[in-house]
């Protein structure tokens, strides 16, 4: 079965047993996109990623801090993050994350990805995910309100689409760089090779 056949489903099921509901943050705050760098950033990296992908974890941890140190914090490369997920665990953690303030999102995926072991393949996902939130100050209430977000599940559904039909997205870790797409967690050099290709692109210097 195919990995879209699999999340639409999830998709799905979701939306069946959690009813629509406000979500803990203002839906204009938790359908935001999330991005680090400089809004002016020469080059755009989007990153497509489950929080429950061990290659995501791999790249979280090894080469997005080398991307972000030479190429992030100087203003060269600006990096969006778009929800894909995999697995029934990794739509709720992806819901949760976006429930949190805007502030704590990307510390709060990093400690998805950081504990990803324990929850992903936990007995109760739902209780460990639930755990994870309260590093943002989510209450089980907060989660569960957060689960029960028509507008959060459908914002995360429509990155999905939105990824599959424009650059054939169909695995994670994805990335599109300047609107060509690189799969699967590559080392830093990989990246360090396509960025400068871009920024050269770009400056029109070689």
């Amino acid at each position: 079965m195919s990995p879209r056949i699999v999340v639409f489903g999830l998709f799905a099921l979701l939306a069946g047993v959690f009813p629509a509901r406000a979500a803990v943050a203002p839906i204009e705050d938790a359908t935001a996109e999330r991005a680090l760098g400089q809004a002016d950033a020469p080059v755009t990296i989007i990153e497509y990623a489950s929080l429950g992908c061990s290659h995501c974890a791999d790249f979280h941890r090894q080469t997005r801090p080398k991307i972000k140190a030479a190429y992030i914090d100087t203003g060269k490369v600006r990096l969006v993050f778009v929800d894909f997920p995999l697995g029934a665990p990794a739509v709720a953690a992806a819901m949760v994350a976006r429930c949190a303030p805007k502030s704590a999102y990307f510390g709060l995926i990093d400690v998805f990805f950081r504990d990803q072991e324990r929850w992903a393949a936990s007995r109760d996902p739902m209780k460990e995910i639930a755990n994870i939130g309260r590093f943002a100050g989510l209450s089980d209430k907060d989660v569960d309100a957060c689960l029960q977000s028509e507008p959060v599940l459908t914002h995360i559904r429509t990155g999905v689409e939105n990824a599959t039909r424009r650059f054939g997205v169909d695995s994670t870790p994805s990335f599109v760089i300047e609107g060509t797409l690189m799969k699967g967690a590559q080392p830093f050099e990989a990246f360090r090779d396509a960025i400068e290709a871009a920024l050269a692109k770009k400056t029109g210097k070689k």
